[in-house]
């Protein structure tokens, strides 16, 4: 039987204008507000900030919190309202949409100054801010958030998708070197940078994390892609930053987005914390996955040996067992990107012209290669001259990115004979000194437990050499199973059955 007198909250019925700007339920902005200290919205001076606001979600409950919170203090209502709105609760909107979007949700009105306004302010825009300022260009890109200037110099009536709060030295002079408490929201994603791939896009949450550390609050909860734990383009100081820092109190983790943000896709899943300015120590880890959560569990953001955070706490174990921080691994038998030099879009020849001509093999499963004629003539091949000649493996240089357990994570590698090669598309695997060895390794790289090693650092569909850095080497003058692998690390039951809920057989 319908209710009749269902009446929903807008904002959780807003689409998402995008993967890159993707908008908070109310439900997961107040669970991020639950990480904050509750005390905070007692007081008629703490002070809040989301610096890239779309929906206003996090200040319109922001402000609920501190109306009920304030209401022995300041018991007249609209006294206390004028007074939240006025001096305790700020934005930036990201785009002139969401700024009007923003003020809608916080003051009920889309302009501030309005006479549907719950606090009348003297200007439309009250506390949430937005201006459509231009990028910085030097040498053709942005120097704050690097968008190529190609793509992104517009005329003024247009959107610029230079974001007020990464695009200045000085982010406090946005409300007068104010000082805030909280900095708190969900800032865009990355930017399309419209080279090379259409979908080729740069990073940008990191940007905004970086800048609202730099204000120093109290308090940061910001939520963001969780690629950052391992992987990302330009991410290493970021990722080292974070890592690093032992004011990173509390974080929630969702390996699969949709566990967050239902319906919404973004590769290596979804992360936000609590950073605490005054208050060091171990971090809170909890993961979300498959309808249950693990944890919290207090620990150490970095492992010895490690320059990657761990995903899941279940994994720990399992890797001071088998890790050795200071041998040889894994990672030293893999090739680097695009191996000979030779780019996936090339085709290759139907057959030989020439004696010096060597097989290729190009993108598609294994099964499509044997017995495949595609060939290169030798001039082309332009690195790892020294592995032409060599028994070797080939192994995928992506895969499906990580979520929806149990996962493969990598392709099936397959033999790569002497007097061979491959495009972009394949990393390659060695040399080796026969065709058994090479078989032996790939017996390895089949097993769940190599490829649970690397899962602990890839969370994106790349397989670039350092994901295998937790892999150990292993004497390849034999094949080697799973059963082998438990009895040699001395795992137990429960991290054996771990291993197995997380990895899939390889097929």
């Amino acid at each position: 039987m319908a209710n009749n007198n269902y009446n929903p909250d807008v904002l959780n019925c807003i689409a998402n204008l995008s993967n890159d700007e993707v908008f908070t339920p109310p439900e997961l902005a107040n669970k991020m507000l639950d990480l904050l200290p509750q005390e905070l919205f007692k007081s008629s001076k703490t002070t809040f900030l989301d610096p890239f606001t779309k929906s206003g979600v996090f200040l319109r409950e922001i402000v609920k919190r501190l109306d009920r919170g304030l209401a022995e203090k300041i018991p007249d209502r609209q006294q206390r309202i004028d007074h939240i709105l006025h001096h305790q609760v700020f934005g930036i909107a990201c785009t002139e949409l969401t700024s009007l979007l923003a003020r809608r949700s916080v003051y009920c009105s889309k302009h501030a100054n309005g006479k549907y306004s719950i606090s009348r302010f003297d200007t439309e825009e009250g506390n949430i801010l937005y201006k459509n300022i231009k990028h910085t260009w030097v040498n053709g890109k942005c120097k704050y958030c690097g968008a190529s200037q190609s793509v992104y110099d517009r005329g003024s009536e247009a959107e610029q998708y230079a974001y007020m709060f990464i695009h200045t030295d000085n982010p406090k002079q946005f409300f007068k070197n104010m000082k805030f408490d909280v900095i708190v929201g969900n800032p865009p994603y990355q930017l399309n940078v419209g080279v090379e791939k259409e979908d080729y896009a740069i990073p940008l949450y990191h940007k905004f994390v970086l800048q609202a550390k730099k204000i120093r609050p109290r308090f940061v909860s910001i939520i963001m892609p969780a690629r950052w734990y391992a992987g990302g383009r330009g991410m290493d100081d970021f990722r080292a930053d974070m890592l690093q820092d032992n004011h990173l109190r509390v974080i929630h983790d969702f390996p699969e987005s949709n566990d967050c943000f239902s319906g919404v896709h973004i590769r290596g899943g979804i992360c936000y914390f609590l950073w605490d300015r005054d208050n060091a120590g171990l971090c809170s880890i909890s993961t979300y996955m498959n309808g249950t959560i693990t944890g919290p569990v207090k620990r150490k953001l970095l492992e010895e040996g490690s320059d990657t955070f761990i995903r899941y706490n279940q994994s720990i174990s399992i890797l001071h067992k088998i890790y050795a921080p200071h041998s040889n691994n894994f990672s030293s038998l893999v090739s680097s990107q695009t191996p000979f030099g030779i780019v996936t879009s090339y085709k290759g020849l139907d057959q030989k012209k020439h004696k010096t001509d060597i097989k290729l093999y190009k993108s598609g499963h294994e099964s499509e290669h044997r017995g495949q004629t595609s060939f290169v003539p030798i001039e082309m091949v332009t690195r790892g001259l020294n592995l032409i000649k060599a028994h070797k493996v080939y192994l995928g240089e992506a895969s499906s990115s990580v979520g929806s357990f149990p996962h493969s994570i990598l392709t099936q590698p397959f033999y790569g004979e002497p007097d061979s090669v491959c495009t972009q598309s394949y990393l390659v695997i060695g040399p080796f000194g026969s065709k058994k060895e090479c078989m032996n390794v790939i017996s390895y790289i089949s097993t769940r437990v190599f490829r649970f090693m690397v899962l602990m650092r890839k969370n994106t569909q790349h397989n670039m050499s350092h994901v295998f850095k937790f892999v150990p080497l292993q004497d390849f003058s034999h094949p080697w199973t799973d059963e082998m692998l438990y009895k040699k690390y001395g795992l137990t039951p429960e991290e054996i059955a771990f291993i197995e809920s997380m990895i899939r057989p390889m097929e």
